[in-house]
């Protein structure tokens, strides 16, 4: 067997892995599985944003190191699971190197979803979420419009703008324009709930979410980069929207404003979310039971808030049931649990925060803005912490269940050896 080309094969499903949308951990976890699976004496796996190094041993102590530079990432969570089935058909089944690389080149090979649909999905998600935060029939056509723009003109910008600050800066800028244009011309009377709803289709905070977990989890290199990507992206968003206001004069509000209907607020989402799913790549029933998962997340929140009035445990209560549905449900599909954890999680997310702070900053109101600061912060760090004690949960009832399952193997063959010597006699 080419051990080569099997490491130069595992190598190239830990890129893919990452380049899809897949956690840190996930990818270190599948190389390192994937790779333990051919007999290695030893393999050293090490995984950051963009950087992969592998070093094995196999049993002619050889020693092969490959290292890959990853200069992309984004997400397309429908290949993410069939690169996910590839690495345990891998553990399971050895195949060589040649079947290893033909079963990743028909992977990469497959159709991914049409453009139409992933436009259409932009589209719904940023007009439901503007219908969230409270607009209107007519408020929603106009953010329908500026959906439309961020999608097509966001699309022609990444071919010319790779950094994340100024191609977020530029498309929030252009959009909090557009929106007090379409105010002082009287077409609409909510500039502000529609830009909240549509900067929606620009917010990162999942990553910045991820970053807090992997540093929670002594992953400090990864975790810290996770971070400063994200914020990276964030401060684009906030530039540009404080940019455009300052220079249309414009103070817009600084109080957080959500729609008044439970059941508006509980729909829309559900679709906003649908959507989001969709634009990730997530499809079929997948994509279903993200928005079954946004939901009730959005459900447990408003019940959690209802009963104590804290915005920080209403978060780690409803991030609690995100985690484990995303476990649970990536054991009934045998997919990844990101598929489902991405669209359930999206209604916790504080994009409409950022634009209030940055209101609040333009206005002069500085204690307001630090106010929408603190709770941007406690939110991530409750989502954040939600998913970490799921993580806890988990991985203690699966070292529970292994020790159960040794100790009964254990008994069994005890129990069989007295046996055997009772027959002897």
């Amino acid at each position: 067997m080419n051990y080569d080309k099997i490491v130069q094969g595992i190598m190239d499903i830990g890129e893919s892995l990452l380049c899809t949308g897949a956690e840190i951990y996930r990818v270190q976890d599948s190389i390192d599985r994937m790779c333990a699976s051919y007999g290695f004496l030893r393999q050293d796996v090490f995984v950051i944003q963009n950087n992969i190094q592998i070093t094995v041993e196999t049993k002619e102590h050889e020693m092969i190191t490959q290292i890959r530079h990853v200069e992309t990432t984004g997400f397309n969570y429908d290949r993410l699971d069939a690169l996910n089935g590839l690495s345990r058909y891998i553990c399971t089944n050895r195949p060589d190197d040649e079947e290893l690389q033909k079963r990743y080149r028909e992977i990469m090979d497959a159709p991914t979803q049409k453009a139409w649909i992933i436009v259409l999905a932009q589209i719904v998600g940023g007009t439901s979420f503007a219908v969230f935060f409270g607009c209107n029939f007519g408020d929603a056509l106009i953010a329908l419009v500026l959906s439309v723009f961020i999608v097509f003109f966001g699309k022609w910008l990444e071919k010319w703008e790779e950094n994340l600050l100024i191609y977020n800066l530029i498309l929030s800028f252009l959009s909090e324009v557009f929106v007090v244009l379409a105010f002082r011309a009287g077409i609409t009377g909510h500039p502000d709930w529609i830009m909240i709803g549509v900067v929606m289709l620009l917010v990162s905070s999942l990553g910045l979410i991820n970053g807090i977990r992997d540093v929670m989890q002594a992953n400090f290199i990864s975790g810290f980069l996770e971070i400063m990507n994200s914020l990276l992206g964030a401060f684009g968003i906030a530039f540009g929207i404080a940019l455009a206001m300052m220079l249309m004069k414009w103070n817009g509000t600084d109080h957080f404003v959500i729609n008044p209907s439970v059941w508006i607020q509980i729909v829309s989402c559900t679709i906003g979310c649908i959507g989001y799913a969709s634009w990730f790549g997530i499809r079929g029933k997948r994509m279903v039971y993200s928005g079954i998962g946004a939901f009730i997340t959005w459900g447990i929140y408003l019940l959690a808030f209802a009963c104590n009035g804290n915005n920080f445990y209403s978060v780690i209560i409803s991030s609690c049931f995100v985690a484990a549905y995303a476990y649970m449900m990536s054991r009934l599909m045998k997919s990844p649990s990101t598929l489902f954890l991405t669209g359930s999680v999206f209604p916790l997310m504080p994009g409409a925060r950022l634009y209030y702070m940055m209101a609040g900053m333009v206005a002069g109101k500085y204690a307001i803005a630090f106010e929408h600061l603190t709770v941007i912060a406690e939110t991530c760090i409750g989502i954040a912490f939600g998913f970490w004690i799921i993580d806890i949960v988990v991985r203690n009832i699966r070292k529970t269940g292994k020790k159960l399952q040794t100790d009964h193997s254990l008994y069994i063959g005890l129990n069989d050896s007295r046996k055997c010597r009772k027959r002897l006699r």
